[in-house]
């Protein structure tokens, strides 16, 4: 998986393929049903469409509604004005709030749907709804549906500022949509010389079934040592994205991923679920697909989602869980990652920019990936210059056996200043660790880690040499000992749901908390150690209960 081409670049984006410039929600599991409540200001008109309407009304009133969605798209929306398409009814062709519509972010233009169920916008060529060079919009309540013709094309939700200069528009706001059968699902992007969008919030929303991506943020590339990102402050909330199956014909660029941001500096992605992706993405591509991924972002927190099933074709990829290339000061914590064809987590770049850094792996469960790559482990350090990353208190489980059987981590590449702590690390057969070079300590640092092997003997494989011992590893390598003392261990650690629990769902987790105290407390104290606040809490959401805590769970004492 790489950044995705064309609209990372700053070409035209796929939402606009096809037309011209001017015609331009740990976790929910689908969309509202119904009609959410719409913001509550007061507006300033309210312009109504209907299937029983007559476009030569005034559309000032449910009895006086408009037809369709062309005269619709002709009103000039000014801050504060509604357009609300009758629920239950499908409207064939698309909405535009362009640059002369809307532009306040507090009083902002609401497209949404009145009465009962949601209203279905379905174009036969374009984009579903666009936001074209202006803010203070927000898309509500809405089944927007392409076909097999967008499926190729235009994106279905899609955000765009084309507009010169350097000011960023302010507030778009996309909430309980369901968008599918586009090439994109939901898109926010700008052009080269645009400076995009900034408080962006996707929530409660569904994308499925879209060929490229589920939903994606984009930009212009970024300059490591003079960073500007796009867009700023993006929140993504309560989405679902699934069986976005990518496209057999793009071997130049990765297409089938669930949740994809890039170009954003600040913002989160949280309690949102991805799943059954990629499926159909180019088999001989050199990068693929991946659940939930970041690239050319800065100060993002990824957490409390699920990301499952995901797939590639190809022999990369698959991941759950994605931060590639020039990330920075980002964290990925509380999520869990299962039954990916890939890692449950990895990072990566192919870039020697020191762009990827200072980023963080906490608190994660990674349980049964490397579904089709074993041997790319659970937890995936990968890349040409990664640098400060820090993966501490996740409890890994890699559940293959025989030819599936896979590491529990994986290290590639040239990584610095890397970082691993307090993790449970467990692999049901081959090594424990695989590293293709023998890391220096300032390399790669391993510290307080539990190692198990629950399916055959106990190794660690470090660049060319295997390890059949925790101590012979220690003396070997300088690893696992911290202040002339020996840390780590390799004990069971007596997971509720036994040596290889498959956590298949966040209400199997419970599976991974220890039950006995062959662990506790056996960790380092990464606090008063190393600096590192470990947070909070553990998985659960319970405090802490030991400042050398292993793995993602306190122990259960009930």
């Amino acid at each position: 998986m790489r950044v995705p081409a064309g609209p990372a670049a700053g070409r035209r984006p796929p939402g606009l393929r096809g037309t011209s410039a001017a015609a331009v929600s740990v976790l929910a599991l689908a969309a509202a049903s119904g009609c959410s409540s719409l913001p509550h200001y007061r507006p300033g008109h309210t312009y109504y469409v209907s299937a029983s309407g007559n476009d030569h009304n005034d559309g000032r009133s449910t009895g006086k509604a408009w037809r369709t969605l062309a005269h619709a798209d002709r009103q000039q929306l000014l801050p504060g004005d509604r357009l609300l398409l009758q629920g239950g009814t499908r409207f064939t062709g698309g909405l535009t709030v362009g640059k002369g519509d809307a532009g306040r972010a507090d009083l902002p233009v609401v497209v949404g749907s009145y009465g009962t169920g949601r209203a279905t916008v379905a174009p036969t060529t374009g984009p579903g709804v666009s936001v074209y060079d202006t803010g203070g919009v927000e898309i509500h309540d809405l089944v927007v549906t392409g076909n097999d013709r967008t499926l190729r094309g235009p994106t279905g939700v899609i955000v765009y500022n084309d507009l010169s200069g350097t000011e960023r528009l302010d507030h778009v706001v996309v909430s309980g949509v369901d968008v599918s059968r586009f090439a994109i699902g939901v898109a926010v992007g700008c052009a080269g010389h645009s400076a995009g969008f900034r408080d962006v919030r996707v929530a409660d929303s569904v994308v499925h079934d879209n060929t490229d991506d589920g939903l994606l943020t984009y930009g212009p590339r970024i300059d490591v040592k003079h960073p500007s990102y796009p867009h700023q402050n993006v929140v993504v909330t309560g989405v679902r994205a699934y069986r976005n199956q990518g496209d057999p014909t793009s071997k130049s660029h990765n297409t089938g991923s669930g949740i994809v941001i890039g170009g954003v500096e600040g913002g989160r992605v949280e309690q949102s679920v991805a799943h059954d992706n990629g499926a159909r993405s180019a088999a001989d591509a050199l990068e693929g697909p991946v659940g939930i991924w970041a690239y050319d972002a800065t100060g993002l927190t990824i957490q409390h989602n699920w990301s499952y099933d995901n797939r590639t074709p190809a022999i990369v990829d698959g991941s759950g869980f994605g931060l590639d290339q020039n990330v920075s000061s980002t964290t990925v914590q509380y999520n869990l990652a299962s039954g990916n064809d890939g890692p449950g987590f990895h990072a990566f770049t192919n870039l020697t920019d020191g762009g990827h850094k200072d980023n963080t792996i906490r608190f994660n469960i990674s349980s049964g990936n490397g579904r089709k790559l074993p041997q790319n482990g659970g937890i995936d350090v990968h890349g040409t210059d990664i640098r400060n990353l820090r993966i501490y208190n996740n409890t890994v489980v890699m559940t293959g056996t025989g030819d599936k059987a896979g590491p529990a981590l994986r290290l590639r590449k040239n990584p610095t200043g890397v970082s691993v702590r307090n993790n449970i690390l467990i692999t049901a057969g081959g090594p424990v660790v695989s590293a293709a070079t023998a890391y220096t300590p300032q390399q790669v640092v391993l510290q307080g880690n539990d190692y198990v092997s629950a399916g055959g003997p106990w190794s660690v494989l470090w660049g060319d040499t295997t390890y059949r011992s925790l101590a012979a590893f220690r003396t070997g390598q300088q690893q696992e000992q911290a202040g002339g003392k020996p840390t780590g261990l390799t004990a069971d650690p007596c997971l509720a749901g036994g040596k290889t629990p498959a956590v298949t769902a966040p209400k199997a987790a419970p599976l991974i908390v220890p039950t006995c105290d062959a662990v506790a407390g056996k960790g380092v104290d990464l606090r008063a150690g190393f600096g590192i606040d470990p947070g909070p809490t553990d998985w659960f959401g319970a405090p802490l209960t030991s400042p050398t805590l292993v793995g993602a769970a306190n122990l259960r004492t009930s």
